[in-house]
């Protein structure tokens, strides 16, 4: 089945047909809940680089120029099956704010609270800052982070080295 997830998220969907397994319900009905809830997961993205997004063709050679050249680092939005641009951060540290807070709004107002969710970190090539900003994300939202993990290739060969992701996809405690 694709329920339109993708990596951490993805993961977790995996997590979620194993607890429903373990709770009796069928094939059918995994894929039933699992694709009912596809869309209740959201996931943004901050970029290093924008070079491999110019290779891939997905930017003008001029576009990832200016960036470069003013140090730009793009924040992507995934929710549902849209990948989009979401914010430009001229640092590390905006960007992590501007992620943590788009975060912190989609959990309050699309999925009922912080206890209503799992939280993930994602990275390229860049895991000691993931783990950081994992404990960074943990205090400032007040619940654990489930996993810090790779990006999925799928993902990771857009983005390049560098990439630091969070995202969030709905409990699905409702249907156990």
């Amino acid at each position: 089945m694709d329920n339109q997830r993708i990596s951490a998220t993805q993961r977790q969907s995996v997590l979620d047909a194993l607890e429903l397994v373990q709770a009796g319900k069928s094939a059918a009905e995994i894929r039933e809940i699992l694709e009912l809830v596809k869309l209740e997961a959201s996931i943004y993205i901050m970029m290093d680089t924008l070079k491999y997004l110019k290779k891939g063709g997905r930017i003008t050679p001029a576009a990832a120029a200016v960036a470069t050249v003013l140090r730009i680092r793009p924040v992507l939005q995934i929710q549902g099956e849209k990948l989009d641009a979401f914010a430009k951060a001229r640092s590390e540290k905006q960007g992590r704010s501007i992620m943590i807070e788009a975060l912190r709004k989609d959990i309050e107002e699309r999925f009922g609270g912080v206890d209503q969710v799992h939280l993930y970190v994602a990275h390229t090539n860049c895991g000691n800052v993931a783990q950081e900003f994992a404990q960074q994300i943990e205090a400032e939202l007040g619940a654990p982070v489930a996993c810090c993990v790779p990006l999925s290739l799928s993902v990771a060969c857009h983005t390049g080295p560098g990439a630091l992701g969070i995202g969030c996809a709905k409990r699905i405690d409702s249907f156990l």
